[in-house]
């Protein structure tokens, strides 16, 4: 489809390109041919007249010009987006659509997994894409190219329309023949044991319960340091070991390995799950009712998802 002149579809190829900074990067991305994205870019460059991309070593740079386009891109792509969405009409009993979602996988096995369930029969072409919360898919979400994104409150992504999905108890997981499980557990109990504790990214940051658990200002005997939520309970099993969890998660594993959990004997704030939309999905009536099928499961105790 051409609008004077320019071919529509390559106002997406530019803005991989711009983005990637690598025709063959934006070519994977746009599950194209090298060759064809290097025609693309050659179009791009006799329509403006401007080089777009430049070879400087083995890096390529975006001219003055391609940079002064980036924001009116996004914005044209973001109104396309909206326009599509407000255009739409969505039946869950029939539609079929992928939705693109970045959580953690916390949040995945204690909410969506069991959503899925419920929606296979009242949805059953309704399919999911699940992203890991890091940069990437940060970007994602800023170009549009997400439907939902589920975060802990604090974590800045920006100014997105944004609700409190569920506040997440935390509690003290183990092994279920562990017997500190046999009696009340006291905070002594919890710092006497080894701990597996949850290191996200590359900069191994601490999760949210494990963070907070460090201004108590008491040693801990971290033996195991996981990079996700669901691999905690592989440590744990068969061993004296301890590990903070979301209540929901806790439940959920629970009916999967032989861990028990309880509540934590000190007083520990509650984590706040929020959930954000980009702007081009206001309308989206598919995200409607995703959010309200998302609201519902978040409604209902740990132990009954």
């Amino acid at each position: 489809m051409r609008f004077k002149g320019l071919d529509l579809n390559l106002i997406v190829t530019l803005d991989i390109l711009l983005e990637e900074r690598s025709v063959s990067a934006a070519a994977r991305r746009l599950h194209l041919s090298q060759p064809a994205t290097s025609a693309a870019l050659a179009r791009l460059r006799e329509f403006f007249d401007d080089e777009i991309l430049v070879l400087l070593g083995k890096s390529m740079y975006p001219t003055p010009f391609a940079e002064g386009l980036r924001p009116q891109i996004r914005d044209f792509l973001k109104a396309a987006g909206g326009i599509i969405a407000a255009s739409s009409t969505f039946d869950p009993a029939s539609t079929h659509r992928t939705f693109k979602i970045v959580a953690s996988d916390s949040v995945v096995s204690s909410i969506f997994v069991p959503l899925l369930d419920r929606l296979s029969r009242t949805a059953p072409g309704v399919a999911f894409d699940f992203i890991f919360p890091d940069p990437s898919s940060q970007g994602q979400f800023d170009r549009g190219d997400v439907d939902l994104m589920i975060s802990p409150e604090g974590f800045a992504i920006g100014e997105y329309p944004t609700e409190l999905f569920f506040e997440e108890r935390h509690v003290v997981g183990g092994w279920r023949e562990n017997p500190i499980f046999d009696a009340d557990i006291n905070e002594d109990d919890i710092f006497e044991c080894g701990h597996v504790v949850v290191a996200i990214g590359a900069g191994r940051t601490l999760c949210f319960a494990d963070r907070q658990i460090e201004l108590l200002g008491r040693p801990r005997k971290v033996e195991v340091a996981v990079s996700t939520f669901t691999m905690a309970p592989l440590f744990l099993v068969g061993s004296q070991r301890l590990a903070l969890m979301h209540e929901r998660l806790a439940a959920t594993m629970a009916r999967q390995f032989p861990i028990a959990y309880a509540p934590l004997p000190f007083p520990f704030p509650p984590m706040r799950q929020m959930i954000h939309h980009h702007q081009s999905r206001s309308n989206d009536e598919g995200v409607r009712w995703l959010l309200g099928e998302l609201r519902v499961q978040a409604s209902r105790a740990p132990s009954s998802n």
